[in-house]
């Protein structure tokens, strides 16, 4: 059809039959926030720039070749409009019928399809022109569309429509290249007659559109989409602008990771680790801070899709071209593709950890320092163990064989076992001192085993899950069973024989122990494993250590631990010597009663496990009695 005849006189036109219903979706059910109006329109005005650029590559005449590639929006508060501007590739009369009195339909797939063909181009378009357009009815009472096409002799267009089942079309002359957009604003939308309010709108979707923005005389998106770039072309001082402007922060990241895709889809990743962590500081669980982008336009700020949970420390853009989006770009369709993305991104960071764990442990140190309860947080939630294998190796501790605030990771620890050594030994304390001042060590360190020192109750839950690693099960030491080797050499701090617990003693004092503690204690016995201290509790056949029964107990007043507990005992201290020889002179009394009540007590308090020490204080005062009575002198006499 000839476009001047086309265009001659204005006249009333009627959208395809289905019109009404798709814009009474568009504009009531397919948008949760109407403002996402602004996105849509910035889209569309920045396909149309990115095709006049792949024009002025494959032509050597356009309209106005010398108009600057740029989106002009003009907000005119005392009448309530919206006009949106762009100097791209425009419409004739036919395509602006073609393009907006059919729903759905789309000129950019048509146009893409045929910038393909043309070899060694590359076009990139972001929106849909179609039902994004259509998202303006939603604040317009009325919609006026005026365009002249790109080519020297078409003639411009003016298109109408209140949202109904018309239109008008009407041509219009004095048009440069390019589409303008104006919008009447609906009596309940007049906020967005707004400059303030667009500029924010702009910033939250569009900031990093590849045009320039202006919002009537100032240009808004002045910060470049550096994702896209390379990374020897970037300063570091860009990478640190940009950081503070994606994460809001006032300081610079702590570790930088920028990469991109072409498998299993193409993708662009900048993503940083802050300096702190702000949840241990009290702020609450943070919200994921990876924002989504579809060529620079976002898709989904704070995206809770494009990375696991427990990465939502990490700040930055992830940006594919290849995400199937639904028609209005607020829900992501393909969830197997989102879920690849996801999984290869996760993965391309923990190979980075894994290559700073290397590089500089001491700067790993600290980022461990501040961030493990997320990595902690992810081996406890990854059920699938997808995870996993990537994860163990970045676990770091402190241990008996490194100096305080040392970590050792555990390919360290397995790499320096003892021969034979079948288990990984750690234990659970409130700090390195009330570990080694603990009974639970004392066997290792006679036998010269590295054990882990945690300090979290989350810890003893992570290393039971995890189980075992290179066929090395973790084993806490205060478990009752543990397969410990054999004393290397004869021990030179037994008391002398003549002194030493015959068989028959400790039978009868380990009787007399667990007829005194009752139910309290599943058993008493002699320790193969204490040293130095009279008493330990062990926990027997069962997972449940001390530390996870203490959570349990926190959380659940009425929970009943079924794991057996135990007293073990040292034959050879003095204490438990001297109580042995009483018990055979006396066979009972209440001070031998206190006494092992006593030596029960700090043993649960040895522990972490007393919960009321109001008794044991009691009966402190009770055996200092009974001591100063012994030893105290009688009146008239000397001492």
């Amino acid at each position: 059809m000839n476009e001047t005849a086309s265009v001659q006189s204005p006249r009333k036109e009627r959208f395809q039959a289905e019109v009404a219903q798709v814009l009474d979706i568009v504009v009531h059910s397919l948008y949760t926030h109407r403002e996402i109006f602004v996105r849509e329109l910035i889209s569309n005005a920045a396909d149309a720039l990115e095709k006049i650029r792949y024009e002025k590559v494959q032509n050597e005449t356009i309209a106005d070749p010398e108009a600057p590639l740029e989106i002009r929006i003009e907000v005119d508060e005392k009448n309530h409009r919206l006009t949106f501007t762009d100097t791209g590739i425009g419409m004739t009369g036919e395509e602006i019928r073609h393009n907006l009195g059919t729903i759905a339909h789309s000129g950019t797939r048509e146009f893409l399809h045929r910038a393909r063909e043309a070899p060694g181009q590359e076009v990139q378009l972001i929106g849909q022109f179609g039902v994004g357009f259509y998202s303006a009815f939603m604040v317009s009472r009325e919609i006026t569309v005026r365009s002249r096409s790109f080519r020297p002799d078409a003639q411009g267009v003016e298109w109408k429509s209140d949202g109904g089942g018309e239109y008008t079309v009407a041509p219009m002359e004095g048009l440069r290249r390019g589409t303008q957009i104006i919008l009447d604003l609906r009596d309940d939308a007049h906020e967005f007659a707004s400059a303030a309010t667009v500029k924010e709108i702009v910033k939250k979707y569009s900031n990093f559109v590849p045009f320039p923005i202006w919002i009537n005389s100032e240009r808004v998106n002045t910060i470049q989409a550096l994702w896209t770039r390379n990374k020897s072309e970037i300063k570091e001082e860009e990478y640190n602008e940009f950081y503070k402007f994606i994460a809001n922060a006032i300081d610079e990241p702590f570790y930088r990771l920028h990469f991109s895709l072409d498998a299993p889809l193409q993708a662009h990743a900048l993503l940083f680790v802050p300096k702190d962590n702000l949840e241990q500081y009290g702020f609450g669980r943070l919200e994921p801070g990876v924002h989504l982008y579809c060529r620079k336009v976002v898709i989904q700020n704070h995206s809770d899709v494009i990375l696991p949970e427990w990465l939502r420390f990490l700040k930055g853009v992830v940006d594919s071209e290849d995400l199937p989006l639904n028609i209005s770009r607020e829900t992501l369709q393909d969830n197997t593709l989102v879920r690849k993305l996801s999984k290869v991104i996760t993965t391309r960071f923990l190979k980075f950890l894994h290559e700073q764990i290397q590089a500089d442990r001491e700067r790993y140190t600290r980022f461990w320092a501040n961030f493990n309860p997320f990595f902690k947080e992810a081996i406890l939630g990854d059920l699938a163990r997808e995870y996993r294998d990537d994860l163990i190796p970045l676990l770091l501790f402190e241990s008996s064989k490194q100096d305080e605030g040392q970590r050792v990771s555990l390919p360290e620890y397995v790499s320096r076992m003892q021969p034979g050594q079948k288990s990984i030994y750690y234990i659970n304390g409130p700090t390195r001192e009330a570990i080694e001042a603990g009974p639970y060590i004392e066997a290792f360190r006679q036998r010269n085993l590295e054990v882990l020192y945690v300090y979290e109750s989350i810890d003893d839950f992570v290393l039971t899950t995890l189980q075992e690693y290179e066929g090395h099960r973790f084993q806490s030491a205060d478990q009752g069973e543990l397969d410990l080797p054999e004393v290397p050499a004869a021990r030179e701090d037994l008391p002398p024989a003549e002194d030493r617990l015959t068989r028959d003693e400790v039978d009868s004092l380990a009787g007399y122990m667990k007829k005194v503690l009752g139910h309290r204690v599943d058993a008493v016995r002699a320790s193969k494993r204490l040293v130095d201290s009279p008493v330990m509790i062990v926990h027997m056949n069962s997972p449940m250590t001390g530390a996870m029964q203490r959570v349990m107990e926190s959380v659940n007043k009425d929970f009943v631990n079924m794991a057996k507990r135990s007293l073990e005992f040292n034959p050879n201290h003095p204490i438990l010597i001297h109580l042995a020889r009483r018990l055979t002179r006396e066979k009972d009394s209440e001070l031998l009663k206190l006494a092992v009540e006593q030596l029960y007590d700090n043993a649960l308090a040895g522990a972490g496990m007393l919960k009321d020490p109001r008794a044991m204080v009691h009966r402190n005062y009770a055996l200092l009695e009974q001591a100063l009575k012994v030893n105290a002198v009688t009146p008239g006499t000397s001492s």
